[in-house]
């Protein structure tokens, strides 16, 4: 298709995809998804732009929707997350990317399609895992059940600045590195 064909939101977000390529250096755009996207996802793989497909529970969509919840808990909502992963893989999809889901809904989807399956929280069924190094790190001060901190840095690094900021008040900072030259 010419890009007299495309519409003007579908052409929007294959130039817009094809910057994050370009100046971000990606090698794929991920993008939070349902079944409602497919057209403009299609237009997106068939400009050549490897996309991968998020489905499940959406982050970005959390303020709108009244927060951060997982997806695909009745049968209903699983059914449509696998339709969904399905008309996303037609669609073009590299990969798809699943977001707290219950492990039957990621073993469905896994049985459904041929494309690598990665979970954020969507149980074992997955080829791959994924999650966010801060909720690791211990970093933020929500932790999604599924990523239990492994490591308590964040009060690390508070101690360290406090450390910082005591040096700065008191003028303790030490001898300064700098001199001049003759």
């Amino acid at each position: 298709l010419g890009q007299e064909d495309l519409s003007e939101a579908n052409l929007s977000a294959i130039q817009n995809a094809g910057r994050f390529l370009t100046e971000g250096t990606a090698d794929a755009v991920k993008l939070e998804v349902d079944g409602d996207w497919v057209d403009r996802f299609a237009a997106i793989c068939n400009a050549g732009i490897a996309a991968v497909a998020h489905l499940g529970s959406r982050p970005q969509l959390a303020k709108q929707t009244g927060g951060y919840t997982t997806a695909g808990r009745s049968a209903k909502a699983a059914k449509k997350i696998v339709e969904d992963a399905i008309a996303m893989e037609q669609a073009g999809a590299s990969m798809l990317l699943l977001e707290a889901v219950p492990e039957e809904v990621s073993q469905a989807v896994v049985e459904a399609t041929t494309i690598p399956v990665i979970g954020c929280g969507a149980g074992t069924s997955c080829h791959g895992q994924v999650v966010v190094m801060q909720d690791l790190a211990g970093l933020t001060k929500w932790q999604p059940s599924f990523a239990k901190p492994t490591a308590n840095v964040g009060n690390e690094i508070a101690g360290v600045a406090k450390t910082w900021m005591e040096s700065v008040y008191n003028n303790t900072l030490g001898k300064h590195p700098y001199n001049m030259m003759e």
